[in-house]
């Protein structure tokens, strides 16, 4: 398998789902949850000991199945969930009533959102700081073109993961957030790896086998090793997806995307963007003799 050769194709094949990404962010932006926009918070403190299935069944009827959970003591319930206005309040109110048990509302309040412009903010430094540092650890173990390789890798599944939860209008919650910055390091883990078995691999070439053969082996070597661990994180995230409950469902969606993405930026765009590099460092090479000749 020339992976390559073919490097062509990877590259289109990862433009062609970044491209309409980013054309969405720009028109329509990311779906914000109540996280990010602030909502209504309601305290109910019920007659019986409650389940939060019976009060989540209740929010799916209404439409709010996103909405935030939290049971205390058996009875004491917190639910955060999109704007309402007084009559849709009242209407929520009686429908648990009539379908849940007798209640008594503590808490019935318009809230600011958890994740402000400044948290936002601070998260976006916090990536672009640990894009410094990968930067710098690659370049002391390897060298600078594989640290760029691997930035350019962990941008490709940032708007892949962004970018298809735009394309869907996905309602992202602040464990999206989270799930971003862990699909980073996943990704950079596993390009490592196959930068690690290049690097062993240029200090034992043959002087007959080129650079585009070495990378290529390389890359194979370790193919196995990245599908094989894809895979069971895969398994573990898809019963989760399932499984889980609504409240992991946007983590684990974000990450089931972000680390499929990861294995596919690792084998088919690090590697690839690596060897286009020194290409072309070496046809610079080949320019600056022939000025001097």
């Amino acid at each position: 398998m020339n992976i390559i050769g073919r490097r062509k194709i990877w590259y289109a094949i990862s433009l062609l789902i970044i491209i309409p990404g980013i054309i969405s962010l720009l028109l329509r932006g990311l779906n914000l949850g109540i996280d990010f926009t602030g909502g209504s918070l309601l305290q109910f403190q019920f007659e019986n000991t409650v389940t939060v299935e019976q009060v989540r069944n209740v929010l799916d009827q209404s439409h709010l199945g996103s909405s935030t959970i939290q049971l205390s003591d058996g009875n004491n319930v917190f639910i955060r969930t999109k704007p309402m206005d007084e009559g849709e309040r009242s209407k929520l109110v009686n429908d648990i009533k009539s379908q849940v048990g007798n209640l008594t509302v503590q808490r019935d309040e318009i809230v600011g959102p958890v994740i402000g412009k400044e948290l936002a903010q601070k998260a976006l430094l916090a990536l672009a700081i640990a894009s410094v540092l990968i930067i710098g650890y690659i370049t002391v173990r390897f060298e600078f073109k594989f640290a760029i390789a691997a930035i350019l890798a962990l941008m490709h599944d940032v708007f892949v993961v962004v970018g298809i939860f735009s394309i869907f209008q996905i309602e992202v919650d602040s464990s999206f957030v989270a799930a971003v910055l862990t699909v980073v390091g996943y990704s950079i883990n596993d390009t490592i790896v196959i930068f690690d078995r290049i690097r062993e691999n240029l200090n034992r070439k043959k002087r007959t086998e080129d650079l585009e053969s070495l990378v290529n082996r390389s890359v194979l070597e370790t193919m196995t090793r990245s599908i094989n661990t894809v895979l069971q994180v895969v398994f573990v995230l898809v019963a989760l997806l399932f499984w889980g409950g609504e409240t992991t469902k946007v983590f684990t969606l974000a990450m089931l995307v972000g680390v499929v993405s990861g294995a596919y930026s690792s084998i088919f765009n690090a590697s690839p963007l690596w060897f286009d590099f020194k290409q072309l460092e070496k046809a610079q090479r080949s320019k600056n003799r022939a000025k001097t000749a």
